[in-house]
């Protein structure tokens, strides 16, 4: 991987956000092109980073661009999903901050031949781990209609979701799809004219989708968001949250409220006996959107930052 240049998603709001302590021990669970990394590191004296990313180039290319930072830093290529594993291994049992700058890299979408874009030709891929096996040539060629156009839709938000599913596999009885832009034109031919355009390129949703569907995204996002901020977020601490789309959003939005919520019992009781307790304060009660940079960052303009702090 050749250096790259990466202009970091409303990267003052996240060191803003997480009000670093010089001293403490950070998590950065989507390493990419590694500017929060960065950032981060340039905060700290005594402190510690873990980064971790799925993608071996990231880690590499981070490797070499944090290297004053080598005695602060950790890499470790591997999903952030898995990192309780990782913390237990170093034998840290606490964090003053966490960071998820969710979705796909600059980087990623901007290397042609990985297959994430729909407007450059490439082998149908859109792997972050390039080791694992499931790419986007396999959902796209070997799924049903059914499981197609279920991921079309919930994925992708597509309302031709069965039309489109149903001129896959038509088309891949002819003949395997096997690039971006044979799928792109694909998708572009089912959407009736006048609406073709209307939300953007129909090719970002069904793309979208299918990235979601490869690298397993939204699978199991809640329950670690939970599990990490409850075991190991440090009282006082805080995490960032990136998403930049409304499904993960969602996601995020309602795991903070349930951990910001105290006692869930029925009100008619006498008393608490779920004896749920508030386990954070949402900072931003609205996301922090990425709009007004997007002139320099076009990918900051569906970005939304949630901000919360350990009680």
């Amino acid at each position: 991987m050749t250096e790259y240049k990466h202009i970091p998603v409303l990267y003052n709001e996240v060191l803003t956000g997480l009000k670093i302590n010089p001293q403490g021990i950070y998590f950065d669970g989507t390493l990419g092109g590694a500017g929060h990394s960065e950032g981060i590191l340039k905060r700290l004296t005594t402190g510690k980073l873990i980064a971790t990313d799925k993608d071996n180039a990231a880690i590499e290319n981070a490797r070499k661009k944090l290297a004053d930072y080598a005695d602060k830093l950790f890499l470790i290529n591997d999903d952030y999903k898995n990192i309780i594993g990782h913390l237990k291994k170093m034998g840290i049992s606490a964090l003053d901050g966490i960071l998820l700058d969710l979705g796909v890299s600059s980087y990623q979408i901007d290397t042609p031949e990985r297959g994430f874009s729909y407007i450059n030709d490439a082998p149908l891929d859109m792997r972050m781990d390039t080791s694992q096996s499931k790419n986007a040539y396999q959902v796209i060629n070997e799924y049903d209609e059914r499981e197609l156009a279920d991921i079309l839709f919930n994925y992708g938000e597509e309302k031709y979701a069965k039309k489109i599913a149903s001129k896959i596999v038509s088309q891949r009885k002819i003949k395997p799809i096997e690039s971006t832009l044979e799928l792109a034109e694909l998708v572009n031919s089912c959407i009736p004219p006048k609406e073709r355009y209307a939300r953007g390129n129909p090719a970002k949703r069904i793309f979208q989708a299918v990235r979601i569907e490869v690298n397993d995204e939204l699978k199991g996002l809640k329950e670690f968001i939970s599990e990490i901020v409850i075991f190991y977020l440090k009282k006082g601490g805080r995490m960032c949250v990136i998403t930049f789309h409304s499904l993960e959003d969602r996601i995020v939005k309602h795991c903070f409220k349930e951990l910001e919520t105290d006692c869930i019992c029925d009100k008619r009781l006498p008393m608490c006996v779920c004896n749920k307790r508030k386990e954070i304060e949402i900072i931003t009660k609205k996301p922090i959107c990425g709009e007004k940079e997007a002139d320099i960052n076009k990918r900051a303009s569906s970005a939304r930052l949630r901000i919360i702090e350990r009680v």
